[in-house]
């Protein structure tokens, strides 16, 4: 049996949104993109919403768009894809990671309030794997120093914290969502800015496109721009995803508890962590940590990479989720970080495995998962 880590749920309804954009006269900057960003918007309770090619560019505007530049800092968690602290070196801004929770693997909003000096200008939490972080602790924190909170909800389309959608107005000055093939809709490649703020909106717009002004003539430049723009097709992708996103979430649950009942009585295996905060659970990913009882860094890391090894084996797809972002070469070398510099993202990383996960995985592959993993276990 060969199960992927992932699938896109693509049906005849995203095919024929797309065969109908290829027979009209837009390509890009069309229709299509501007009703997936109504829907988006529409959808988190947000007055405006940004198209952008990839999470990773959403975030770069937002920290543009807030002034964030040269000599300034931005607290962020080391537990996360890259993107999130790459956005803040692109703008010569310093990430300035605090550890994160154990449960959730989110940023620990204690730390935080430590973090804080007279550079910093914004906070940048990461909803990891779908969960919300404690938004409420951060905007509070964030209010009391006057910093701006960007939230990467790049994962978390759909979740909500407390009642509130993940990327709403309530805890966020701004947020991003990504749309890359394994999230919970995609358009291939593709992000979406949302926000209240019109002049951030409109200066975002500007940006993505190249620095050209919304009613300017195609070839004046405002300011410095990029190419960060959302093709049609993928916005037609993103529309037809958008009026499944209900019944694409409710699979997503479907799926994950299954997994739940299924791998809480494996001995050695411990199965995601929901707060009870996060009021409903959009999941991006399912991620099990394995190897957490053992005593020292080294077998816990030994014990995860022999089950990925037998996982793989048996045609099963599986990845760490995450190596923490201090311990990547590049911000080794470039700031000196070492081991032991945040261990609790670093445990997470050694213990932790995504397993397959998508909206039409079978009860027969789910099973076949879990009988690998309780046999791999057994041989630790």
């Amino acid at each position: 049996m060969h199960i992927p880590l992932s699938r896109p749920d693509i049906t005849q309804k995203e095919i024929d949104l797309v065969n109908e954009v290829l027979r009209s006269p837009f390509l890009a900057l069309g229709p299509k993109m501007v009703e997936f960003e109504e829907a988006v918007a529409s959808y988190v309770g947000r007055k405006f919403a940004v198209a952008v090619n990839s999470g990773t560019s959403g975030l770069h505007l937002l920290i543009k768009a807030y002034g964030i530049g040269e000599g300034d800092e931005v607290i962020t968690t080391p537990f996360s894809f890259i993107a999130s602290s790459n956005c803040i070196l692109y703008e010569r801004a310093k990430p300035v990671f605090v550890d994160v929770e154990p449960e959730t693997g989110n940023i620990d909003p204690e730390l935080i309030k430590e973090a804080i000096t007279p550079r910093t200008k914004a906070i940048l939490p990461v909803d990891a794997f779908g969960q919300p972080a404690r938004l409420d602790a951060i905007r509070d924190i964030a209010r009391r120093h006057g910093l701006v909170v960007i939230e990467d909800a790049c994962e978390a389309l759909g979740s909500e914290y407390k009642g509130h959608k993940a990327g709403s107005g309530i805890f966020a000055d701004a947020a991003v969502f990504a749309f890359y093939p394994n999230k919970q809709i995609t358009t291939g490649e593709g992000g979406m800015i949302v926000t209240d703020d019109e002049a951030v909106a409109k200066l975002c717009r500007s940006l993505r496109n190249q620095g050209r002004g919304e009613e300017g003539t195609w070839l004046v430049h405002e300011r410095l721009g990029y190419n960060y723009r959302l093709d049609e097709m993928s916005a037609a992708l993103g529309v037809a995803q958008m009026e499944r996103i209900e019944e694409i979430i409710s699979r997503r649950e479907r799926v994950a508890k299954l997994y739940n009942e299924r791998l809480s009585s494996i001995e050695g295996v411990k199965i995601p962590f929901v707060a009870p905060e996060v009021t409903r659970m959009s999941w991006f990913v399912y991620v099990i940590r394995v190897g957490f009882e053992e005593p020292s860094p080294q077998k816990q890391a030994a014990v995860r990479d022999h089950v990925m090894h037998r996982l793989k084996e048996a045609g099963i797809g599986c990845r760490p989720y995450f190596t923490p972002i201090h311990l990547q070469p590049f911000y080794r070398s470039q700031f000196g970080y070492r081991e032991g510099d945040f261990p609790v993202a670093e445990m997470l990383g050694r213990t932790s495995i995504a397993i397959p996960f998508h909206n039409n995985l079978t009860l027969e592959e789910i099973d076949y998962v879990a009988g690998v993993l309780e046999k791999a276990l057994k041989e630790c």
